[in-house]
């Protein structure tokens, strides 16, 4: 592999995932934050910001424009861009910031919903790749060279207690936590061990109100839906977790409780339940409009 700095062509390393929180000597525990993955290529005269497929980031978050002043060599650091609203990450309006293409819109957004980026790893500093460091030596080597300004900031991480961490961060309504074994090297572009996702996942029980059928007729998305004084609302549909013993239930009971009148008429070529049936869903938490992020069904209810 050439100069890292050079070639700009790093892909991140990617996290594995665990369903429970731990205690352990042997890692670090830092904040999971809800935000778009970024390598940021900084040096005294540039700033490059590239996502996970390597695209150029900097034109749609012109307030970063200034984020090589925060370093005092030149350096390539691995992050989070978010966008905080009452202090925690908000998602939806990153998302809303990263479709923009209007350059006016572009920069009225950027002061009204300005994006940080959060440095939790260094891959090179001053003309040395340094992916081959143990974690805690990168981290030193982050804190000793990036300095938070301009909209960059670098993550803060504790050690041994990762499950009052994660319970911390449960009652505050974040993310999760990501574990980082201490001797752990930067392996660039892979998915391994030494990285650790943990996310805080929330619960609910919602009805089946219909179905999405795929091309053979069987049962593929769950229509899911609350209901609020008589009126069902739509909570968006899973697909993940339902069993194909639940699918064929689901069918047939379809057989002799379909409706022809649709809860959601928007929603075209579903099978509708009446009455409908009612299950448990997890996810990591609700958009704006109340439908489930990452949803994964976890059952229907008797």
């Amino acid at each position: 592999m050439g100069d890292l700095f050079e070639e700009k062509n790093i892909s991140p390393m990617l996290l594995n995932e665990v369903k429970q929180p731990f205690d352990s000597e042997e890692y670090i525990f830092e904040l999971k934050l809800d935000g778009i993955r970024c390598i940021a290529y900084l040096s005294p005269y540039s700033v490059s910001l590239r996502n996970k497929r390597n695209k150029e980031l900097i034109d749609i978050y012109p307030e970063l424009k200034k984020a090589n002043e925060c370093v005092k060599t030149q350096c390539v650091l691995d992050g989070e861009l978010v966008v905080l609203s009452n202090g925690k990450p908000d998602f939806y309006s990153l998302q809303e910031r990263s479709l923009l293409k209007d350059p006016l819109k572009i920069e009225l957004a950027s002061k009204r919903k300005p994006v940080s980026f959060v440095a939790y790893d260094i891959l090179y500093c001053n003309g040395r790749d340094v992916t081959g460091l143990p974690q805690t030596d990168r981290k030193k080597i982050l804190s000793e060279n990036v300095k938070e300004c301009n909209g960059i900031s670098v993550s803060r991480w504790i050690e041994k207690h990762g499950v009052s961490f994660f319970e911390l961060t449960k009652q505050q309504g974040l993310e999760g936590v990501v574990a980082k074994k201490k001797n752990g090297t930067y392996k660039i572009g892979k998915r391994a061990s030494e990285w650790i996702k943990i996310k805080v996942m929330q619960e609910e029980d919602l009805h089946v109100v219909g179905y999405v059928p795929d091309s053979y007729g069987n049962v593929k998305d769950l229509i899911l839906s609350s209901q609020e004084n008589f009126i069902y609302k739509n909570r968006g549909k899973v697909y993940l977790g339902v069993s194909e013993q639940e699918r064929k239930f689901i069918k047939n009971f379809a057989n002799s409780h379909k409706t022809e009148i649709p809860y959601f008429p928007d929603i075209k070529n579903a099978v509708w339940l009446n009455p409908p049936l009612k299950g448990t869903v997890v996810y990591m938490h609700k958009t704006q409009s109340g439908a489930l992020r990452q949803p994964v069904w976890k059952g229907l209810k008797e």
